[in-house]
């Protein structure tokens, strides 16, 4: 399997930064998807929420290895964003830097674990499935990607950019769809033709993963 040369701390500060940077320019486009189908707050929550990480981070000392800032930007998201993305997105951060661990760098096996760790979290916490029109559309292929193309031997910044345009895809597949969880599930057949908010920041937040590592390969 190959080595992660240079992901580290620094990569995953980065990935959590370059989230933050996306989530607050995309926050209004974020906010309409959301004004469709929910409650008009998902980008404003999704944006406060990683700019919380973000200074949090500033906060710690320098020695965390990558899973214990995963699993401090998780508790952060908890404790600062309402709604439903908070739980979620702090339950799948918490789960993959548990998953990682106290080692300073990983592998790409390590990551896709950590990816899969996440996944369940976020279905175990929303009970939610694809094709529910949730986040978990854009979520599980991208994990399903990055699994496939590593085994398959794949470099790792090529499987991460594989598992990005999966994400992709799959935010693009909740349009049609009928929601069944959350918010959206009120509306019925109404909420079909509109795009999945939390399903689109999800997929933001793999492109800043993949540009993350990207620059360390």
């Amino acid at each position: 399997m190959e080595y992660l040369i240079g992901v580290d701390a620094a990569t995953v500060r980065r990935w959590l930064e370059g989230s933050a940077a996306v989530l607050h320019e995309q926050r209004d486009y974020l906010t309409q998807l959301d004004a469709a189908i929910g409650d008009a707050d998902h980008g404003t929550n999704m944006d406060r929420g990683f700019s919380s990480v973000v200074e949090k981070l500033a906060e710690l000392d320098g020695s965390e290895p990558p899973g214990r800032i995963l699993v401090t930007a998780g508790s952060t998201l908890v404790s600062t964003v309402g709604g439903a993305s908070g739980p979620l997105w702090g339950t799948a951060l918490r789960r993959a830097g548990r998953a990682l661990g106290d080692e300073a760098t990983f592998e790409g096996a390590a990551l896709a674990a950590a990816f899969q760790a996440a996944l369940d979290g976020v279905v175990e916490l929303g009970a939610a499935q694809p094709g529910d029109k949730t986040m978990v559309d854009a979520l599980e292929p991208a994990v399903r990607a990055l699994k496939e193309r590593l085994d398959a031997g794949a470099p790792t910044a090529e499987a991460l950019a594989s598992a990005r345009e999966a994400a992709d895809e799959g935010m693009q597949s909740t349009v049609p769809l009928q929601a069944t969880k959350g918010r959206a599930s009120y509306l019925g057949e109404r909420s079909i033709g509109h795009q999945d908010p939390g399903a689109t920041s999800t997929a933001l937040i793999l492109r800043a993963l993949e540009l993350a590592v990207a620059t360390e390969q």
